[in-house]
């Protein structure tokens, strides 16, 4: 180490223009970095639920819809008919769009002279103008079932309704949808829902936080370390580090050609945390360096944090490595993967390039007099915390026991309450106009949510076409489910205006005769495969309940599974299946990444440290300050979701680095007086004000979180704040009982040495 630390001070210049350039290089990268709010598309390219779903946008022109809400006094009225051809006009010519569904473009089919007319509901270059008309076709329409999914029972509300390419941009294409029928400026009140508006909503709201909240979280942290240290290096070298690991790691995203989501979007903010306390460490162990010289005081200092903040780093660098090994959806695994590679970047600026600074510029240099200005026990956190910790640690290590045992027993009875939650709708405020616009479609139209149910078969056959309708039946039953569509509705449909009743036909032939009348009608690509040998049930469920969506799943399967036949294979797919999968995949991914993180922490810590039962002690807080964290989650209703999955390996990953410096320090500390309170007093002294910085700093930079526009980056920052202020405080008064408790035996043994006459004799020789 001593090496290395000479090594950086020789070096000094070529480290600094190295950093420089690298940067700039990375920095210039970052005005091409893109964000992806779709978090279906974080479910792995082989999952069966995945690839059924795709293979329905594929085959059936896409699995994606949105849906504009247009609302007025009376929707049958012509100047709203007129707005509605206007918007469905605007969608239909928009690149990336399959399938446009409104009053004014949706197949009809009627009697006409004893025959079938198969045309439009409305003919947009005549619609009705007097108000028998009006009256007469708010009369047909509501006499039909199918035309309940886009015009609401009371009349004052109606939908139009689109389908995405499958290889269509979603949120470019919705954020062109919304910008357009903004600019008609027309006189009904519109509104905009379903998966892409709501990606789109998503993708505005991370952008906007990223802008907002991340210069605010600076600010803070940057104030944080000014009234900590109170100078200029104490201030800029932190954030400086920081700063660099932030800019790398998005640059390599960009240039890898991964975009930012609703996870990764937070590794700005955790490493704005790693990235300080690392310096703050490296700082505080040279203010604390009791050498004249500076140049040697910073070779001494360097050379001995180096062990502990690269110990602090690795741990935290494996810490987000479980997420690789560990977690099922590749948005959580890319999270992992960046953030520690950020860590990496971070934990290297701080041994390397930090003091590389110090040495090269005279203005981060340690003044002759810190040691009297920055003397531990002398500082407010010194004289307020540190020196009241340490007596009570010595004085009273039973009664932390017992607290620290209680309120892990309590908190055991929330861990069993905590619920999950994968749905878009739940991620964004409840007044929010997108979140809104899902209430008014789960109240008047059934929902937003596409389910598809898939018949292999052949579908003119009528044993096929029944066992369609017999479902259609079922779905129906289930409160979620309001209205249904399948080619075998409107075979019923035909075969109820040529007289012959609203069913299917019993003999194939008619049945081919009926269908020859639908060939070339824009909507049977939607139903139907080209080869005639696939087709499938639409439907929207109602409810945004990850639970419902269980049920509903449930329910379904229960049928599938009994009526499915070798000549007619069902299979559910949906919206509902894909979060029901991606529920799992969360349970599935907390457990595996964060059980992964554990045994590496523990396996990491006592390979450096050489010793396992250091290892344990390290983990023992965190582990502690987890149970805790889950059991805040269950008692207060925050839900198991896409970020707050994250927690718990996070402050694992951050959280033991106040464990290794404490035990770092306190082994050094011991070896050296032979005497636990003493060694306990001095680590909790010395490092201990390292860690109440750090932690006031990062609790406070993810408390900004809370501002942000959505819910689950809200919990995510709460959590982690109050999770890492229990892992300090589990690091200063847990931790140093367990020392205690580990090294009785060694102190009297020490002891025991000492006051032997023959130890003492060679001693002195």
């Amino acid at each position: 180490m001593n090496k290395l630390a000479k090594g950086i001070v020789k070096l000094k210049w070529l480290i600094i223009i190295a950093v420089v350039a690298l940067t700039a290089f990375f920095g210039y990268q970052l005005k091409d970095l893109k964000i992806d709010a779709d978090v279906i598309n974080s479910l792995p390219d082989d999952d069966s639920t995945a690839v059924l779903f795709t293979n329905i946008g594929n085959k059936y022109g896409g699995n994606t819809m949105g849906m504009v809400i247009l609302q007025a006094d009376n929707v049958f009225n012509t100047k709203v008919l007129e707005d509605v051809k206007q918007i469905t006009n605007t969608i239909k010519y928009i690149d990336g769009i399959s399938t446009v569904t409104s009053l004014t473009d949706v197949l009809d089919i009627k009697n006409a002279d004893g025959g079938i007319e198969i045309g439009k509901l409305i003919d947009e270059y005549d619609i009705p103008r007097t108000k028998q008309k009006l009256d007469s076709l708010k009369t047909y329409i509501f006499s039909k079932d199918m035309y309940g999914s886009i015009v609401s029972e009371d009349g004052t509300s109606t939908l139009v309704m689109f389908t995405l390419l499958d290889n269509a941009d979603k949120q470019a294409v919705a954020k062109e949808i919304k910008e357009k029928i903004i600019k008609l400026n027309l006189p009904e009140k519109i509104s905009f829902g379903g998966m892409p508006m709501m990606m789109n909503e998503i993708s505005s709201l991370m952008m906007l936080d990223l802008r907002n909240l991340i210069p605010i979280t600076f600010i803070i942290i940057m104030l944080i370390l000014l009234l900590s240290f109170m100078s200029a290096r104490g201030v800029i070298l932190p954030l400086l580090t920081a700063s660099i690991s932030i800019v790398w790691v998005l640059g390599i995203m960009q240039i890898l050609g991964y975009k930012l989501n609703l996870v990764s979007t937070n590794i700005p903010v955790i490493l704005l945390a790693v990235g300080s306390a690392y310096t703050i460490h490296v700082i505080n162990r040279i203010n604390e360096t009791k050498e004249k010289n500076r140049k040697k005081a910073l070779i001494s200092a360097v050379a001995y944090i180096t062990i502990p903040v690269f110990l602090s780093g690795i741990t935290t660098v494996f810490g987000f490595m479980s997420f690789i090994f560990g977690a099922y959806l590749t948005m959580i695994r890319d999270f992992g993967m960046f953030t520690s590679i950020g860590v990496a970047f971070a934990l290297l600026i701080s041994v390397v390039f930090i003091p590389a600074l110090i040495s090269a510029f005279s203005m981060f240099k340690t003044p002759k007099s810190i040691h009297k200005r920055h003397k531990s026990e002398d500082t407010f956190i010194g004289k307020m915390l540190l020196t009241p910790f340490s007596n009570l640690i010595v004085k009273h290590p039973k009664y932390i026991t017992v607290a620290w045992i209680a309120l892990m027993a309590i908190s055991i009875w929330g861990i069993f309450n905590i619920k999950t939650s994968v749905n878009y709708a739940e991620y964004l405020p409840k007044d929010n106009p997108t979140r809104v616009t899902e209430d008014i479609m789960q109240k008047k139209f059934g929902g937003s949510l596409p389910v598809f149910v898939v018949f292999k078969g052949d579908m003119q056959s009528p044993e096929v076409l029944k066992k369609m309708i017999e479902t259609e039946n079922y779905m129906k039953q289930y409160p979620d489910i309001s209205t249904t569509q399948s080619v075998a509705d409107l075979i019923e449909q035909m075969n109820d205006v040529m007289g012959e009743g609203k069913k299917i036909p019993d003999e194939q032939d008619k049945i081919e005769q009926l269908w020859f009348l639908l060939d070339g009608q824009d909507i049977m690509p939607q139903f139907v495969a080209d080869d005639l040998d696939e087709g499938i049930i639409q439907s929207m469920f109602a409810s945004v309940s990850t639970e419902d969506a269980e049920k509903f799943v449930k329910y379904m399967n229960k049928y599938i599974k009994t009526n499915s036949t070798d000549d007619c294979q069902i299979t559910l797919t949906g919206i509902p299946s894909v979060y029901i999968k991606l529920n799992s995949s969360l349970i599935r991914s907390q457990f595996s990444s964060l059980s992964i993180a554990i045994l590496l922490v523990i396996l990491i810590v006592a390979l450096i440290l050489r010793s396992f039962s250091k290892g344990i002690y390290a983990a023992v807080p965190i582990i502690a300050t987890i149970i805790i964290l889950f059991g805040f989650m269950g008692a207060t209703g925050i839900a198991l979701n896409i970020a707050t999955v994250l927690v718990a390996s996070v402050v694992l990953g951050m959280g033991v680095d106040y464990s290794i410096h404490i035990i770092t320090h306190f082994s050094h500390k011991f070896d050296e007086v032979k005497n636990i309170n003493e060694a306990i007093k001095d680590s909790i002294m010395i490092s201990g004000k390292a860690i109440i910085i750090n932690v006031v700093s990062v609790a406070s930079g993810f408390l900004v979180l809370m501002f942000s526009h959505i819910i689950p980056i809200q919990n995510f920052g709460l959590l982690v704040a109050l999770s890492m202020i229990g892992a300090g405080v589990g690091a200063l008064t847990l931790l140093p009982v367990i020392l205690i408790l580990a090294n009785r035996a060694k102190e009297k043994l020490y002891k025991s040495l000492g006051n032997n006459s023959i130890f003492n004799k060679k001693s002195s020789i």
